[in-house]
């Protein structure tokens, strides 16, 4: 029990300060996503926060600072769905098309995500190449499209030499442009690549696009 007198425990303190830095990294996640990089404004960060400018550059050290650290919390979150993959019990076909549709599912929720990536892309991704941690966070879903790969292409189900990256890029490129050029293209096109009612209809394509890549060589012989 606490005296009267006593400073507050560092675990309160503690606690109180991952708090705040959550706060920021909620409010800043949503600015920099709706403004950019260069159009998002500290000051208004620290005005939609129970804190202060000065405490944000307390916390992160400035503007730069903060924008790595919302990249690097958006990216653990999409390596900690990744690690939650089970697909061990499945045949290959059935594991890879799982994996592209829980792809598809975090893309789809995590539309900040999409935008935020876009901006470091504008950038040259010169956030994420100075970030120490993102650099060690690698990728479990390669891992496990690399074991998922194996076990077809041994069983003779899916073509050899499919490299675990570029299959990522293929699945995540379908992913990424519907949700990220879901403007453009209904403006050019007329249609809504994230409307409701076609969800289901290009959940199903992409794991069907996936399968026909790894399957294509053995179909044709």
């Amino acid at each position: 029990m606490t005296s009267v007198g006593e400073p507050p425990r560092p675990a309160g303190r503690a606690r109180d300060a991952a708090r705040t830095r959550a706060e920021i990294l909620d409010v800043a996640t949503q600015e920099f996503a709706r403004s950019g990089y260069d159009g998002a404004r500290v000051d208004e960060i620290a005005a939609l926060t129970r804190t202060t400018k000065r405490m944000i550059y307390y916390y992160f050290g400035g503007k730069e600072q903060l924008f790595t650290a919302v990249l690097e919390r958006a990216y653990e979150a999409i390596r900690e769905a990744e690690q939650e993959l089970d697909v061990e019990h499945l045949d290959p076909v059935a594991a890879i098309r799982h994996l592209a549709e829980l792809t598809f599912d975090h893309h789809e929720r995590h539309r900040d995500f999409i935008r935020l990536v876009s901006i470091e892309n504008i950038h040259g991704a010169e956030h994420i190449a100075a970030s120490e941690k993102l650099g060690r966070i690698g990728s479990p879903a390669l891992d496990v499209i690399r074991r998922i790969l194996a076990a077809g292409q041994e069983s003779g189900l899916f073509t050899a030499g499919v490299d675990a990256v570029d299959l990522h890029a293929m699945i995540t490129s379908f992913c990424f442009f519907r949700v990220a050029n879901r403007h453009t293209f209904g403006a050019l096109f007329g249609r809504d690549l994230v409307a409701p009612a076609r969800r289901e209809h290009y959940r199903t394509m992409l794991g069907d696009m996936v399968i026909a890549y790894l399957t294509a060589e053995r179909a044709a012989g």
